[in-house]
């Protein structure tokens, strides 16, 4: 049956398209029960893979219907149809993704990424303390809600955490994400904790927000490796980072394991903590986001402002496996490559460089 149909039987009417994959699609849609737009995530089973139906998916559709946290995207709806096709009614992110964002706007003002910066630590806190990781946390997963709050999207990849009899947790042994946004270990192929994952992608999303450009110049995996090792962390020139933020980076970009912050420090850490400067931090205002662009529209504005930020989200990427550094291409898509509800109206989804090893049995 038709999308529109199927959807108008449940209150919704279709709109436009966000983006579109070989087996999955993302739509606008009005709910007359909402009387608001959301966005519409349309799962085609008869073309998706085999690994994706059987693993990722059953996935993020039971850790989406357990969240509520007002930082991470809500999920309305989940229904299937005897067709084959699974839709997700999921909040939309009205001002779009956080990429976007920084693109069109530059490094943002200290106030700002620490505000929203404590709205990711909140989120990833809840999601940990429900044993559930992320593991594609990325700027293009983070959406700017109508008053500029962010909210983590894109479960895709996300899975319960489980322990031994011990108590021990157990390492994660797929490997993926993005390039850019991935951990040294995770680069180098070694099994992992996902947790301990999550919060070096928080570090180079921090960054982001901070520079306006990626910490990391993912286009040669082994340089950038060997410099994530070394535990370096180059500021642009120009560019006044507080040394009490660049504490707090440089621990969450620690190549050792060990010595990572973890979740409940980096709430704690006195940068995101409020002080006489910086008593706005948690009340900035939408008009300090809104542009100030004058005689342009904020679509041409964007246009002629995507320098500065190297990022890959402009163009598609197959996935890669990495041995030591070495990048190999293959043919195959990663599930992760397919559109999520991640922009708002009119910005079409393309993803970042995947990363992605062949998925052991109960990973």
């Amino acid at each position: 049956m038709d999308d529109a149909l199927v959807l108008k039987k449940r209150g919704y009417t279709l709109g436009i398209s966000l983006g579109e994959g070989s087996y999955a699609k993302v739509k606008s849609a009005y709910s007359d029960r909402l009387k608001s737009n959301v966005a519409v995530k349309i799962i085609n089973r008869r073309k998706a893979p085999v690994d994706f139906l059987e693993r990722f998916l059953p996935r993020e559709l039971e850790i989406l219907a357990v969240l509520n946290n007002r930082y991470i995207v809500k999920t309305y709806e989940i229904f299937e149809t005897s067709d084959g096709k699974v839709y997700m009614i999921m909040e939309l992110g009205v001002q779009g993704d956080l990429l976007e964002f920084i693109k069109f706007r530059g490094a943002l003002p200290e106030e700002v990424c620490r505000k929203m910066f404590r709205q990711l630590s909140l989120a990833v806190k809840y999601i940990h303390d429900l044993e559930i990781v992320h593991r594609d946390l990325k700027c293009e997963n983070l959406l700017l809600d109508k008053d500029f709050n962010l909210k983590v999207s894109d479960f895709g990849f996300s899975r319960r955490c489980n322990y031994d009899d011990d108590g021990q947790l157990e390492l994660s042994k797929t490997f993926c994400g993005s390039a850019a946004y991935a951990a040294p270990e995770v680069l180098q192929g070694i099994p992992y904790n996902a947790k301990v994952y999550d919060i070096w992608s928080m570090g180079v999303v921090l960054f982001i927000m901070l520079c306006g450009s990626m910490p990391y110049d993912d286009s040669n995996v082994k340089k950038m490796l060997r410099i994530q090792k070394e535990h370096r962390v180059d500021f642009p020139r120009g560019k006044h980072v507080p040394a009490d933020c660049k504490d707090l980076l440089y621990r969450m970009l620690q190549p050792d394991v060990s010595k990572r912050i973890a979740i409940d420090d980096i709430l704690d850490h006195p940068w995101l903590q409020p002080s006489k400067q910086k008593k706005d931090c948690e009340s900035c205002s939408k008009s300090s986001l809104k542009s100030d662009t004058k005689g342009e529209t904020k679509a041409d504005s964007r246009n002629e402002s995507r320098r500065g930020l190297r990022a890959d989200a402009d163009d598609e990427f197959d996935s890669e496996i990495l041995d030591e550094g070495k990048t190999e291409k293959r043919g195959f898509k990663s599930h992760c490559t397919e559109p999520t509800p991640t922009r708002a109206a009119g910005n079409r989804r393309k993803s970042s460089q995947k990363v992605k090893e062949t998925i052991e049995e109960g990973d």
